[in-house]
């Protein structure tokens, strides 16, 4: 019998918030639940905003709230080669292309499409489209730009993509925390449009980096927020493209500020280390998110 595997995949580019402590405590409840193992992933690619401080205030926080996990940690920052190997291979495969559009280009490119009268798509997250332009220009252009080092960044040709899809594409999301019950969700990846998977000084990004880490780690139940609940239809697509095992998949309520928003670290919401100098317990953690 394989031994499922669940996993939690914290980014060391701020302090971890109720939000985090309730996604790390429900993986470990529910891998415990099922007999499973739990591992630690630090999603770290961002190598200009995560730091080892950071990092450090994770793995202390984590101990605190009481949290076990198998090691070895995973370091996405420490497999770049690994990344470049897959996307190596969808550049292979022109699955991708290179975009060399800044933001003020897109937003220029926008306006003048508003300017006729159009409203320009955007993604489930409410961001604009890339526009179609880079994928109409010449090789032999598009090697002139990266030779001279223009920058860009890798795009996935969802068109192209789902041409190579022999039928519909979809994923098992289980219901609750129980795992008793599952649907089948249909994956709908253009939504989101061409997803960057790469930059040129990255070999990866979120999407493509996470694909490969769950296949490499076994991991079987993906337990994550709400939040990245539409993302996973571009996730879903990598994995078919790349020919690997999906995982199961259990997208969790969010622990909302007192304004109703999603709690944010980027916006500085109130970190477990400032509620642990202000005396709260991890019990007292715990009652406040409800597990």
């Amino acid at each position: 019998m394989t031994l499922l595997t669940f996993r939690f995949a914290p980014s060391p580019n701020g302090e971890l918030h109720l939000g985090h402590a309730y996604s790390a405590l429900l993986n470990q409840r529910m891998a415990a639940r099922a007999g499973g193992r739990l591992l630690l992933r630090i999603e770290d690619i961002d190598i200009t905003r995560c730091t080892p401080e950071f990092e450090a205030g994770i793995f202390h926080d984590l101990k605190w709230l009481g949290l076990d996990w198998q090691e070895p940690v995973r370091r996405q920052s420490e497999h770049f080669a690994e990344y470049k190997a897959v996307l190596d291979r969808l550049i292979a495969e022109e699955l991708v292309y290179p975009a060399f559009m800044s933001r003020g280009e897109i937003r220029a490119f926008i306006a003048e499409t508003g300017k006729r009268g159009r409203d320009w798509p955007r993604d489930p997250d409410g961001v604009p489209l890339y526009p179609p332009l880079d994928k109409a220009l010449p090789m032999k252009e598009r090697k002139r730009r990266i030779a001279e080092n223009a920058p860009f960044a890798w795009r996935l040709d969802v068109e192209a993509a789902m041409a190579r899809m022999p039928g519909a594409l979809s994923w098992i999301e289980f219901t609750d925390e129980t795992m008793a019950a599952t649907h089948t969700v249909e994956a709908t990846p253009q939504a989101w449009g061409d997803a960057i998977v790469a930059r040129r000084d990255i070999p990866t990004s979120y999407h493509l980096a996470v694909v490969v880490d769950d296949a490499l780690q076994q991991v079987s139940h993906v337990v994550r927020g709400q939040d990245l609940y539409a993302a996973t239809g571009v996730q879903r697509l990598l994995q078919e493209l790349l020919r690997l095992p999906p995982p199961r998949y259990f997208h969790h309520r969010l622990v909302l500020g007192p304004d109703g928003r999603k709690l944010s670290k980027s916006l500085r919401d109130t970190s477990l280390a400032a509620l642990r100098q202000a005396g709260m317990s991890p019990q007292d953690i715990r009652r406040l998110i409800g597990l």
